[in-house]
């Protein structure tokens, strides 16, 4: 198919103006710059990015956005006949899959998608993408803890650190204390399990940031597609993502 009209079904632009983003030297295929109008293109083979952004060309894949309610399994059919994603997803016609897991009692952001090469980047750790959490935590939390969380601690499965971590609340006089933490390891219940190591068991816990997406507004329990611009930063991250990292956990 010619590169405009490409562009045109992807929902880019009209293919008027999709022609002048190609002579203006803003669309790439495959890494290069492509600036004539009858360059043809296979959907299901070659890589489009407009602006140095990916566009998605295949218009059967689906990309949904989920703030996962706790109680719920990441999972599409829980043999132990607990609440799962199904009810998130037996709306819609295509057969989707969760990006990676959250435990049932840890609420907020998950991607459902049909994309199995996307979703394989974005859920294994040696690619780097990271999760933003928040947890309320018991006790006060010091910066002396955040340094350690972020300098590395032992676990029984080995050294883990976050890539970031800051107080968001933390009373003077105690009680419970709000931390964030991001990283890229994809170990399981690893956030609860290095906040319970330095001494502040977690009460609470949601994951806010997936890679470029942001949880926002969205309810919990609600679901909806990905904007445009939120999937094409997606699709960006996935392919630039190196093969792998030597400290990927």
């Amino acid at each position: 198919m010619r590169l405009q009209k490409v562009l045109a079904s992807a929902g880019v632009a009209s293919r008027r103006v999709s022609e002048d983003l190609i002579t203006s030297g803003r669309v790439r295929v495959n890494g290069k710059v492509v600036t004539e109008l009858g360059r043809r293109v296979h959907p299901e083979t070659d890589q489009v990015a407009v602006d140095n952004v990916a566009v998605q060309l295949d218009t059967t894949r689906r990309y949904l956005m989920l703030n996962k309610p706790v109680g719920v399994v990441s999972s599409m059919q829980d043999e132990s006949g607990r609440p799962d994603l199904r009810e998130f997803t037996d709306q819609f016609d295509e057969r989707l899959f969760n990006v990676g897991r959250l435990d049932a009692q840890t609420s907020g952001l998950l991607i459902l998608t049909n994309d199995g090469d996307l979703a394989h980047v974005l859920a294994h750790p040696s690619f780097g993408v990271s999760k933003t959490y928040i947890a309320k935590v018991e006790g006060r939390v010091s910066p002396q803890t955040i340094g350690a969380l972020q300098s590395g601690i032992e676990l029984d499965d080995g050294p883990i650190h976050a890539d970031k971590a800051r107080i968001l609340t933390s009373p003077p006089g105690g009680g419970f204390s709000m931390v964030e933490l991001t990283l890229h390891s994809g170990r399981n219940r690893i956030v609860r399990r290095m906040l319970d190591a330095v001494g502040h068991p977690v009460v609470d816990l949601v994951r806010r940031q997936f890679g470029p997406l942001n949880l926002g507004t969205l309810q919990q329990g609600a679901v909806r597609e990905l904007t445009r611009e939120e999937l094409g930063q997606l699709l960006t991250v996935s392919r630039q993502a190196p093969s792998a990292r030597p400290d990927a956990e």
